[in-house]
């Protein structure tokens, strides 16, 4: 089968929320903590090695970046956490996230990625409470699966299923590993849902 992500392309980054381009397409949101894989699991998502940035300084996506496949984009939000940027670019990320979840009337869903050892940091429940307040519905990948043991992999799958299936539209979550690719299909289709 073909990757229907393969021709995502780089579109725009946005400082500000005026600069969105028009809500004209479906969106999907990638979000999580600053080392947490997100640029990785995008770039696995979409097969391209240089989609986007992976940097070894936690941090660097600064702005919302907009890729466009056929009739939908990916958004690749800031990384959040311990972020090594100014301390007034940091100020602005929550009034551009916030407002891009509120507002943003063609975005579909987020996906949160956590790392698999690290789940639900405070900046994840931050983020999922946003979504919740927002009515976005969220899926998590649980991301370096790898680096864990098959089991500790799975027991964490269920501490953190557990923890939050008592909230109102409990988010889906899976394990991830851009590194084995495993759960890159169940990834893939998620998100293919949600932009259809």
């Amino acid at each position: 089968m073909q990757n229907p992500f393969s021709r995502t392309r780089f579109l725009l980054s946005v400082a500000q929320l005026e600069q969105l381009p028009p809500p004209d397409l479906p969106e999907v949101a990638f979000a999580g903590r600053s080392n947490a894989g997100k640029s990785s699991a995008l770039n696995t998502l979409c097969a391209q090695k240089q989609l986007a940035r992976v940097s070894k300084t936690p941090g660097r996506t600064q702005l919302l970046n907009f890729f466009e496949l056929a009739n939908a984009r990916l958004v690749d939000l800031p990384g959040y956490g311990f972020a090594d940027v100014p301390l007034e670019v940091r100020r602005n990320w929550g009034p551009l996230i916030t407002g891009y979840l509120r507002q943003r009337e063609s975005l579909r869903g987020i996906v949160l990625i956590m790392d698999c050892r690290r789940p639900l940091t405070d900046f994840d429940r931050q983020m999922l409470a946003w979504s919740q307040e927002a009515r976005r519905p969220v899926h998590i990948l649980l991301s370096k699966s790898d680096k864990l043991g098959f089991v500790a992999s799975k027991q964490t799958l269920l501490a953190v299923q557990k923890e939050l299936s008592g909230l109102p539209g409990a988010p889906s979550v899976q394990l991830f590993s851009a590194t084995t690719k495993a759960g890159l299909d169940e990834a893939r289709t998620k998100v293919l849902s949600w932009l259809a």
